[in-house]
C-alpha cells in the first residue's frame, strides 16, 4: 500500500467541513462548521444561504484541518472532494475552492459520491468484515445497499419520496416543535417510553426494498385533524396538548423502527451470507433507533456497527476514507470534475 496524505472537502448541504487522512496514522483532523443555527428559524436549510456561509467559512476551515493535522499543502499527495449528490451551489463552493488548490499546488483530485461516505463511514472507526448489509438514513436520503468490497456496492432499496430525516423534520413541524425534528421527537418519545399509541402505517409495499416515508407524515397531519386540532391547510398545530406530542412522537419512531427491522429482514432473506450490518447517517445519530438495530442483528449472529455521531452527520472524514481507497486503486479525476 502506498503511503499517502489525503486532504479532503465535504460541503453538499449545510456543513463546511474539512479532514486529512494518512495511510499509515488514520485520520489526523476532522474539522466541521455547522449552519444549523443560520436555517433553524427557516425549519429547514435554505440553498442559498447555505452555499454563501460555505463560502465564508471553507478557507478557514480547510486551513484548521491542516494545522490540527500538522501538515502543509506540500504535505498533501491527494485532493479529495464531494462532488455529488447535494445542494448544487454548497457542492460547487467546495468544488471550486478544491480544485483551485489542486491545480495550483499540482495536487491529484478525486470525486467522491456523498453517499458512498456515507456508506463507508463506519469504517473510520472500525474493521467492519464484507459482505455487510448498510442502511443509511439522513434528511436527504434512506437506502439499504449490499456492500462486497470498497468501492465496490449495490443499490438494494432507496426511499421513494421522503427520507426517514425528512419525514421527521416534517412531523416535527406539524407538531410545532423546532428544527431539527429528529433530536426532540426522539427526546419527547422517551418521556412516553417508546410507546405505540397511534399505529401509524408502516407502508403498502410490504415485499419491496425500497422505502416511503410521506404516509407517516400524512397519517400524522390526518391523527391531529382529528382531534379537531388543525385543518388539513394548516402547516402546524401550536397549541398541541404536551401528551398528545408525546404519544405521536413515540409512534413515529417505532414505526420508523419497524420499518427499518422489516426492510433488514427482506434483505437478510436475500443474502443471507452477510457479516455485519452497518447504521449511518444523520438519522443513526438517534440511539433508540440504533438501539434496535443492535439488537436486531444480534439475534442474527451478525455483528453490527454504526460511526460516532461526528462520523453521522455530514463529515469530511468519510470522504478522506473514501479518497484515500479510491487512491490507492488509482482511481483520479482530472480538472473537468463537475457535480453532474
Amino acid at each position: 500500500m502506498k503511503n499517502l496524505t489525503i486532504l479532503a472537502i465535504e460541503s453538499s448541504c449545510d456543513e463546511t467541513a474539512a479532514a486529512v487522512y494518512n495511510s499509515k496514522e488514520g485520520l489526523t483532523s476532522s474539522i466541521i462548521y455547522s449552519q444549523l443555527e443560520i436555517h433553524k428559524d427557516f425549519g429547514g436549510v435554505i440553498p442559498e444561504v447555505a452555499s454563501r456561509s460555505h463560502l465564508e467559512k471553507i478557507n478557514i476551515i480547510v486551513t484548521q484541518a491542516l494545522e490540527v493535522a500538522h501538515k502543509k499543502l506540500t504535505d498533501i499527495d491527494v485532493l479529495a472532494i464531494t462532488s455529488k449528490p447535494g445542494l448544487p451551489g454548497s457542492l460547487l463552493v467546495g468544488l471550486c475552492f478544491g480544485k483551485a488548490i489542486a491545480w495550483a499546488k499540482n495536487i491529484k483530485l478525486i470525486g467522491v459520491n456523498h453517499l458512498e461516505g456515507h456508506i463507508f463511514s463506519a469504517f473510520i472507526e472500525n474493521k467492519v468484515e464484507f459482505p455487510f448489509l448498510c442502511l443509511t438514513a439522513s434528511g436527504g436520503h434512506t437506502a439499504l445497499y449490499l456492500v462486497t468490497n470498497f468501492g465496490e456496492y449495490v443499490l438494494l432499496g432507496q426511499t421513494t419520496d421522503d427520507a426517514a430525516g425528512e419525514a421527521f423534520d416534517k412531523c416535527a413541524k406539524l407538531l410545532g416543535l423546532s428544527y431539527p425534528g429528529g433530536p426532540i421527537i426522539e427526546a419527547l418519545a422517551q418521556e412516553n417510553n417508546f410507546k405505540d399509541v397511534c399505529d401509524f402505517p408502516r407502508g403498502k409495499q410490504q415485499q419491496s426494498l425500497d422505502f416511503s416515508f410521506s404516509g407517516i407524515k400524512t397519517a400524522v397531519l390526518y391523527n391531529l385533524v382529528d382531534r379537531n386540532l388543525m385543518t388539513v391547510k394548516d402547516k402546524s398545530a401550536n397549541q398541541v396538548d404536551i401528551n398528545i406530542k408525546k404519544d405521536i412522537a413515540s409512534s413515529l419512531l417505532v414505526c420508523v423502527g419497524d420499518i427499518f427491522e422489516k426492510k433488514l429482514s427482506l434483505a437478510f432473506k436475500k443474502f443471507p451470507d452477510i457479516k455485519s450490518i452497518t447504521f449511518v447517517g444523520g438519522v443513526a445519530c438517534n440511539k433508540y433507533l440504533k438501539e434496535r438495530l443492535k439488537v436486531w442483528s444480534e439475534k442474527r449472529n451478525l455483528k453490527y456497527f454504526t460511526p460516532s455521531a461526528q462520523y453521522c452527520t455530514d463529515n469530511a472524514a468519510m470522504i478522506a476514507f473514501v479518497g484515500h481507497y479510491k487512491a490507492q486503486q488509482d482511481k483520479f479525476d482530472s480538472f473537468d470534475l463537475d457535480i453532474f
